[in-house]
């Protein structure tokens, strides 16, 4: 380890110079350490492609922050107020049982018979805005996926606008180390908020089920087991705290990389069957979602770095994506490329749940903006990325149509 390299902090989007370009500094990371200890946060920081894939692919390691050492990053800082993990940190065999109770809705049949109604929702959305220059995060990344999700869940359409306010106050301290006292005061109260609401549409489901998630969660059974309404309202919140937030990132990412390359933009519009394509080279070239974690449960030696039992290992699928001795010319955005293959989903048992719902509301929202906004372009407002660890996304961007 250099002493030369970052630590801390400035391997966060807390950091300027770090939320504003990581990929620079996670080269650096790449090529002098791809395990670089960082000793200020007590973990190891994964940035090299195979690394990465064969973390999160090991059914051995562990994700419960509570089996981690005292004092390594996952104990001290995905720990909050005693309460259970969500299933993103849950080891077998909790995780196997829990996702095998909500896992039917967003299998890809599950996930398509969706696209007419969110296609319905982004043409009401981009119907309701009228200025020549918008925020695209405001106006549009954000509202998508956020009533998409809300409509999943049988939520009265007044609230959806309380859903994205309840959700984004709440990521900013579910998964940010460093929250200010003001976040953290308003995170829990906004969690508090989404506990009460959730348990009251519980108990109306119940008196009358419905074709919503809520009530598919309620039906759901496998092998003699059933969800409590505690894992109901925890499977709830993980969706609004962390797929809403990550697709709305994915939106603007993806419109951004567009408009930051023109000829890009331009086969896009000339060949729209490159879709699926373009949304799988924006989840490499710039992941909403930078790092994912382990915990070793054995001692063991990567690449010549000794790992001990119980530390934290963060691999960063931002510096996997961009690895050049996987990708040719890792920082060109090339909606042909023909090996978008990422790791922006994790991987193995943990492979994200709405990794299929992500890629159809991103590509039917790429396909409508552009198809609605001909000439859209950046505006001399700017943009801005927001400053919260582990997510990368605008926390304004403004457009011109």
């Amino acid at each position: 380890m250099s002493d030369s390299l970052p630590q801390g902090v400035e391997l966060t989007s807390l950091d300027e110079t770090f939320r504003n370009d990581p990929y620079t500094l996670l080269e650096r990371l790449r090529e002098a350490a791809p395990v670089h200890e960082d000793t200020q946060l007590k973990r190891f920081i994964c940035t090299r492609h195979d690394d990465v894939k064969n973390l999160l692919r090991d059914k051995d390691l562990f994700t419960d922050p509570r089996k981690a050492n005292a004092g390594s990053f996952a104990r001290e800082f995905l720990i909050r107020d005693n309460e259970e993990p969500s299933m993103l940190f849950m080891d077998e065999p909790d995780h196997r049982r829990l996702r095998s109770l909500v896992t039917k809705p967003f299998t890809p049949a599950a996930v398509e018979s969706w696209r007419p109604r969110i296609r319905a929702v982004i043409r009401r959305i981009l119907d309701d805005i009228d200025s020549a220059e918008f925020d695209l995060i405001e106006h549009f990344a954000g509202p998508v996926p956020a009533i998409v999700i809300a409509e999943m869940l049988g939520i009265d359409p007044h609230m959806h606008g309380q859903f994205k306010r309840w959700s984004s106050l709440a990521v900013k301290v579910s998964f940010n180390p460093f929250p200010s006292e003001e976040d953290l005061q308003a995170g829990r109260a906004a969690m508090n908020q989404l506990e009460s609401f959730f348990r009251t549409e519980i108990e109306s489901r119940r008196a009358a089920l419905g074709s919503d998630l809520i009530s598919d969660m309620i039906r759901a059974e496998e092998a003699g087991e059933k969800l409590s309404v505690e894992e109901i309202v925890g499977q709830c919140n993980l969706l609004l705290v962390a797929g809403n937030v990550t697709t709305s990132d994915l939106i603007g990412n993806s419109i951004k990389a567009l408009l930051d390359n023109p000829d890009q933009l331009t086969r896009l519009r000339e060949r729209p069957d490159l879709i699926q394509n373009t949304v799988e080279e924006a989840l490499r070239f710039d992941s909403p979602v930078t790092n994912s974690g382990r915990i070793a449960n054995r001692d063991f030696e990567l690449a010549g770095c000794p790992i001990k039992k119980g530390e934290s290992l963060m691999t960063s699928l931002a510096a996997a994506n961009r690895d050049p001795a996987v990708y040719p010319h890792p920082n060109k955005f090339d909606i042909e490329r023909e090996d978008t293959h990422h790791q922006s989903f994790g991987g193995g048992r943990h492979l994200c749940l709405g990794a299929h719902l992500a890629r159809l509301e991103v590509q039917e929202a790429i396909l409508a903006l552009l198809d609605r906004y001909p000439n859209l372009s950046h505006s001399e407002k700017g943009y801005a990325y927001a400053s919260i660890p582990s997510f990368r996304g605008l926390s304004f961007f403004w457009v011109s149509r």
